[in-house]
């Protein structure tokens, strides 16, 4: 990608023009260093000129299988209807070959998609801790400039992603399903501790072999109400745990208004708390970033990394050694 002329890209962002919005993301997702240098200049304007109120960032994880494509497209369907410009940001698994997207979440949205109050972006893990790439929450700040006043976040749901999104967001919707024991599941893995609405997804008035799902849905709902009881104190928001079908669109409007009930319990200044220490958390995850990028391209470190990975195959040097041979080699450079 050719550098581009950072005013006609930060008119283009703030203008909406979603060419240019697309244009920015992907300089912000880039590794190149000239990139990042513009990228910074590009997101450093953005944040001198703030919206009036910060976007609702929303972010939505759940199970492989859940529906959570579904679900957000509903989701977004909802919201635009309402008038507002939604932006989602979905982070697939990469490509082991390529590093590119794999699920392709434009395919799996197809009404959002062709949304003009909509703005979707698959962006690859590019394998990052969890799943996340660790350029969306700049991409956030890029949407968030362009006049997109709801951002939701979909992640890969495996695990440790569920927990670097919740660090990212203002809102953290976990989507289960009845009859998958998520409700200890979630317990184990501290889902559970850190979500801020549940919605039990695919609570459509009758399932196959004419199993009432919504009942299902019902039943896993006031037993995940239970769970959360002992995992959260008394003077703890106590996260709504409500049934919906992204399928057939019943109780989004619901889940949204979990969403904006959370909202209202942090409040203003608990919003500009909350988004501070995040400020605060990924300043020091861009920190060992960049440290780890420097090591990468030490020619000291180059120099030796043969003889180190050659003497630690062999037996006869171990990774805390090998370590610490590594970064003194740094040091010295």
């Amino acid at each position: 990608m050719a550098l581009p002329d950072l005013d006609t890209l930060l008119d283009g962002v703030r203008g909406g023009v979603r060419g240019q919005v697309a244009r920015a993301i992907t300089l912000v997702e880039s590794k190149r260093l000239d990139h990042k240098a513009l990228a910074r200049d590009l997101l450093a304007a953005l944040a001198e000129d703030p919206t009036s109120s910060p976007a609702v960032r929303v972010g939505i994880s759940g199970v492989p299988g859940v529906g959570k494509s579904t679900f957000i497209e509903a989701l977004g369907t909802h919201l635009t209807g309402l008038g507002h410009q939604v932006g989602v940001l979905a982070v697939d698994p990469s490509s082991v070959r390529t590093g590119g997207s794999v699920l392709g979440d434009k395919t799996r949205m197809p009404n959002l998609s062709v949304d003009p109050k909509a703005f979707i972006r698959p962006s690859p893990s590019a394998g990052t801790l969890g799943g996340v790439a660790a350029a969306t929450s700049q991409a956030m700040n890029v949407l968030e400039g362009a006049g997109y006043d709801v951002i939701l976040v979909e992640t890969v749901g495996v695990g440790q992603s569920e927990i670097t999104v919740a660090g990212m967001v203002d809102t953290f919707l976990f989507l289960t399903l009845a009859r998958t024991g998520d409700q200890l599941q979630g317990i184990k893995k501290g889902i559970l501790e850190i979500a801020d609405v549940i919605a039990v997804n695919k609570a459509d008035a009758e399932g196959g072999g004419g199993v009432d799902r919504a009942a299902e849905a019902r039943g896993t709902a006031r037993e995940l109400a239970g769970a959360m009881r002992m995992v959260r104190g008394p003077k703890e928001w106590a996260p709504p745990v409500v049934t919906c079908s992204g399928l057939t669109h019943t109780g989004v409007d619901d889940v949204w208004k979990r969403v904006l009930s959370h909202r209202e319990h942090l409040g203003e200044q608990g919003l500009l708390d909350k988004r501070a220490q995040q400020q605060l958390d990924f300043t020091w995850s861009l920190v060992r970033d960049q440290l780890i990028d420097r090591l990468e391209r030490s020619e000291a470190v180059a120099g030796i990394r043969g003889d180190v990975a050659e003497q630690i195959l062999s037996g006869r040097l171990g990774a805390p050694a090998a370590a610490d041979m590594i970064l003194a080699a740094y040091d010295a450079s």
